[in-house]
Parts: C-alpha cells; sequence; structure tokens
C-alpha cells in the first residue's frame, strides 16, 4: 500500500510554503538583508528543533514506518553546535535557549513523538527537504550579508555526508511516496506539516522585532555619517 505521500505534501503545503516565504524575515533575508544578531538567534532556535527531531527520529529508528524515512546522513545538530560556537564562542551552551516559539515547536515533535510518531515525517520533510533545497542560495546570501568566509558560521547548509544533493532528494521523495500508509493518515501527516510551517513561521516572526530595530539602527547610523561628512565639507568649503 502507497499513497504518494511526498506528492501529496508537496501539494498540500503550498499555500503554506508560499505564506512562510512571505514573512518579513525571510523576504529580508531573501533580499540580502541579514543581521548577525537577529541570524544567531535563529540558529540557536534551529538548535533545539533539530535536537529534539534528531533525538526523537533517533529514538523510533525501528519503528516500521519512521525507519524507512529515518536518514542519519541528515542531521544537523552537528553543524549547528559548530555554528554557534562561531557566534556565541566556546560557552555557547550558557548563552543560548529556545524562544517562546521554539519552545512550542519542540513540545509539538515531543508530543507526535510519543503519541503518533509517523507524523514525525511531517517535521522531518518540512525542515530537511528544504535545507537540501534552498541550502546554498541561503548560505551565499548569509555569507555576503554578513562577510562570512567561506566555512564560518555556515556549517547548517553543508551536507558532509551527501554528495549529490539532487540525487538524496530524489531518494528521499521515493522513500516517502512508498511508506505503506493508509489515506487518512496521509492526510494527517500532511495536516501536521502544514502546522509544521506555522510553527517555522512563528520563529521567523519573533526575530522581525530585532532586525527592524537592527535596520533602523543602520539607518540612523548611515544618515549620521552622512550629516557629519557633510557638515565637515560645509566647514572646509568656508
Amino acid at each position: 500500500m502507497s499513497t504518494n505521500l511526498a506528492t501529496k505534501l508537496r501539494e498540500g503545503t503550498k499555500k503554506s510554503h508560499t505564506m512562510a516565504e512571505n514573512v518579513g524575515f525571510v523576504k529580508c533575508f531573501l533580499k540580502g538583508v541579514v543581521e548577525k544578531t537577529s541570524y544567531r538567534k535563529l540558529v540557536g532556535n534551529l538548535y533545539f528543533v533539530y535536537s529534539a527531531m534528531e533525538e526523537e527520529m533517533e529514538r523510533h529508528r525501528q519503528h516500521p514506518i519512521v525507519s524507512k524515512f529515518y536518514f542519519p546522513e541528515l542531521n544537523r545538530k552537528a553543524s549547528l553546535e559548530s555554528d554557534l560556537f562561531y557566534y556565541y564562542g566556546a560557552n555557547w551552551r550558557e548563552q543560548v535557549a529556545p524562544s517562546p516559539a521554539a519552545e512550542a515547536y519542540i513540545n509539538r515533535i515531543r508530543e507526535v513523538s510519543a503519541t503518533d510518531p509517523v507524523l514525525l515525517a511531517a517535521h522531518s520533510y518540512t525542515r530537511y527537504l528544504g535545507d537540501l533545497s534552498g541550502g546554498q542560495i541561503l548560505k551565499g546570501i548569509a555569507q555576503r550579508a554578513m562577510n562570512l568566509a567561506d566555512g564560518q558560521g555556515t556549517a547548517f547548509y553543508e551536507f558532509a555526508d551527501i554528495p549529490d544533493e539532487k540525487a538524496f532528494k530524489n531518494k528521499y521523495r521515493e522513500a516517502m511516496n512508498e511508506l505503506p500508509v493508509d489515506d487518512a493518515t496521509a492526510d494527517r501527516v500532511v495536516d501536521e506539516a502544514n502546522a509544521a510551517f506555522g510553527m517555522n513561521m512563528k520563529m521567523f516572526m519573533e526575530l522581525e522585532g530585532n532586525l527592524i530595530k537592527a535596520i533602523g539602527q543602520m539607518l540612523f547610523n548611515s544618515l549620521t555619517r552622512r550629516r557629519a561628512r557633510g557638515s565637515t565639507e560645509l566647514a572646509t568649503a568656508e
């Protein structure tokens, strides 16, 4: 029995995907407006989310369905730890904590793991397939916007154990499509994926205030420098 779950997920989450891309923080990111303080807070939140998801996936590695879409080579926890070390230093564990939105996201992952592990497919699909699909583009944006050297602060986007990301995505979708779930279960997974998109959006929305303040400060600093230059030029002319 197969319900082409990956196909249903792609079709069933199109609206949520578009909505997520139109959150202010994401729109700014895609346009190259990335502020380091906000970004490192996002990295911290993702660390806690991926840690929870990967712990629960590992817990169910022998599950008859979860085992079929559990690919440890996708794990992001170690790469996020590397990035947190870069952004916060050696004592990063003392400085990061999940935000309220991240905490709610983590709690939901733990809940579905305990009550209906098949729904972990929704969280795996939502996060990992997005990482594989747009990771290199986002990496480039982050590097340019924050003046990062290659390999600094962007380990999250690197899948060292996946040499061919396109081929792996096809393998992943095939595994999802072949999951032995009925239509009702597939519909529940799609619903959970839409909920996961919503939880991601709430994490992004929390960061918008920090980003807006940072952009405002940047504009203020720019105007101040222009005024200072103007005053200097006027004084010189006199």
